[in-house]
């Protein structure tokens, strides 16, 4: 039986995280793993807790987290029946190692070639995205809603990882930025989040991995903001290989920036 409630679901991921992640915080000790990317024992801890937790309420539901070896991933992804957990345990682990305030748990409920829900938790601030496909979006207990007075590119303030773009789109950027401002946070489900609060404006990533924008790209979608790849296509795919993301609260913004950017969306956007 699939979760009707998103209420539960994102009740389950806080008492989880709460519980493991606080005493946690800003402990200097890891591992690197082949991709470069940090891991701590705070990730390890927290994905057992909740994979433990979901299988335990929705048994007949299946789980792809990101600290799972690459075997168990792809073996995940092939026997998806009833669903599939997809998360991030701890989404900013440098962030939190490093004692920096910017990170989150990412679930999200992948249904055939869809997200049903996504939660996205951030401890540090007590705040808790949650989006049902059809149904909103909402931070807490309040509706995430688009902004009535967007702002043009020029004034945005855009979330961009320089990082993992190309480098003639990063030198572009560098040297003929389009928007007012620019920043990069580090933890790719909240920068998603923190878009559809509208504490941004546009949003630019050139490689999320699938447990980074799942939950997130629906919270956006349901808070009526838009997204594609850096060749037009719809961010969310059920693949584990990377995507990339363009993206804005706003609809004219989103033409502004995609315009810009030289993406001809083969749709509206997510």
């Amino acid at each position: 039986m699939l979760p009707e409630n998103i209420n539960e679901v994102a009740a389950l991921v806080r008492a989880v995280a709460d519980r493991e992640l606080p005493s946690r915080f800003a402990c200097q000790c890891g591992s690197k793993k082949a991709d470069g990317s940090l891991v701590t024992e705070a990730d390890i801890v927290m994905q057992e807790a909740l994979v433990q937790a979901l299988q335990q309420r929705w048994p007949s539901i299946g789980v792809v987290g990101e600290e799972m070896d690459a075997a168990t991933q792809q073996q995940a992804m092939a026997h998806e029946q009833q669903g599939l957990w997809c998360i991030d345990p701890l989404d900013g682990t440098s962030n939190f190692s490093a004692g920096i305030p910017y990170y989150a748990v990412s679930v999200a409920l992948l249904c055939g070639d869809e997200v049903r829900l996504g939660v996205v938790y951030d401890p540090s601030r007590q705040e808790c995205f949650t989006a049902m496909r059809g149904r909103g979006a909402w931070l807490n207990d309040e509706p995430l809603r688009r902004r009535e007075d967007a702002l043009p590119l020029s004034q945005a303030m855009a979330l961009v990882d320089l990082k993992r773009l190309s480098a003639e789109l990063a030198g572009r950027l560098a040297a003929e930025p389009p928007y007012q401002s620019q920043r990069s946070f580090g933890a790719v489900a909240l920068d998603w989040c923190w878009l559809a609060a509208g504490r941004c404006d546009v949003y630019l990533h050139g490689r999320q991995k699938l447990w980074d924008y799942a939950a997130g790209s629906l919270i956006l979608q349901e808070a009526g903001g838009h997204a594609v790849t850096l060749q037009g296509d719809s961010v969310f795919v059920p693949t584990l290989e990377p995507r990339s993301a363009a993206a804005a609260l706003d609809a004219d913004l989103f033409r502004q920036w995609t315009d810009w950017l030289g993406i001809t969306p083969t749709r509206k956007g997510d």
